[in-house]
């Protein structure tokens, strides 16, 4: 009897399948559930705005729902953080810019390191920076406005999405190229930065094209300049800042992907390539011009080498231009 359960015990053994080694199991099929993309400034930021039309198209590639999560705070530094605390199981992404690397060169108690905690997937985009002004402000070009600053020094203002954002080194090298005396006021809101431009409060705003393009369009509000050494493709009519006059200032913005630090490579690759390819793609290529900016895809390596040139280069400036935290 016991001959015979020994004997029935091995065959039901043999029978049943035998886990295999955690290094030899396939990994587990990603994505398998929605995506989360985290946006470090509000709705309409120009990080978001490219953030909706990238998670769109990876929602449809991947089958699997990409969902932008607008975390603003701090100049862009919230989000970040968020991004740094996230699994790296590849359901964490963030669209960032240049605040990602300025928030650490300007804050003490920045609570990541911008290089050392995350991991570069992808550059998406870069954006020329367009000078707008305020209707309080009559200036035609940019050397009118900065006669016009000169004469009232102190006076006038300039609108940022923070400090350390994009736009406030973009208005930032400007007051310095044009050795002009003026008040730096920084916005959480997107949209009452906006209100401020159109009702006459704020002066002048340099915003990274998406941001403010629809604005531009409409007539709402007024561009002096994009400053960049060619003009936007999607407003051909709004100078460069030579051709405005003031050719020493030049200035744009960046967008990219990344992810918490240690994200599998398969995720990085599968992320990387699905950008490339859509970016590549005549009618999102459109969506992205349309909206203001160049696509601009890159590898890992590349990306990640932009980011650590930038860093050195961003540090620089702002040791230059006296940029503090307030």
């Amino acid at each position: 009897m016991k001959k015979s359960q020994s004997i029935a015990a091995v065959a039901l053994a043999l029978a049943l399948p035998v886990a295999a080694p955690a290094q030899d199991r396939p990994e587990q099929a990603w994505p398998a559930k929605p995506i989360r993309m985290i946006v470090p400034f509000t709705t309409s930021a120009a990080s978001d705005v490219l953030s909706r039309i990238v998670g769109q198209r990876l929602s449809e590639m991947y089958g699997q729902q990409v969902v932008v999560d607008n975390r603003p705070g701090a100049g862009g530094m919230i989000g970040s953080d968020l991004t740094k605390q996230a699994a790296p199981d590849g359901y964490t992404l963030a669209m960032v810019g240049q605040p990602h690397l300025s928030n650490a060169l300007l804050r003490t108690d920045a609570p990541y390191h911008p290089l050392k905690d995350f991991t570069a997937i992808t550059l998406v985009a870069s954006t020329p920076n367009i000078l707008v002004v305020g209707k309080s402000v009559t200036a035609k070009n940019l050397p009118e406005l900065i006669a016009f600053a000169k004469a009232r020094p102190g006076a006038l203002n300039y609108g940022s999405a923070g400090v350390g954002s994009s736009s406030h080194l973009a208005g930032a090298l400007f007051v310095s190229k044009a050795g002009i005396d003026v008040v730096h006021v920084p916005f959480r809101q997107g949209a009452d930065s906006r209100t401020a431009l159109i009702n006459g409060t704020i002066h002048f705003y340099v915003y990274p094209l998406p941001a403010i393009m629809n604005l531009v369009k409409a007539g709402t509000i007024r561009a002096l300049a994009v400053a960049t050494r060619k003009r936007a493709e999607a407003l051909p009519e709004v100078p460069t800042s030579a051709e405005a006059g003031f050719g020493a200032y030049q200035s744009e913005s960046w967008f990219g992907i990344i992810g918490p630090r240690n994200l599998p490579r398969r995720i990085v690759d599968s992320v990387n390539a699905g950008v490339t390819a859509m970016l590549k793609e005549p009618a999102m290529r459109d969506k992205v011009v349309m909206q203001g900016a160049e696509p601009r895809s890159s590898s890992p390596a590349e990306f990640e080498k932009m980011q650590r040139e930038e860093y050195l280069e961003l540090g620089a400036l702002i040791k230059q231009i006296g940029m503090k935290s307030q």
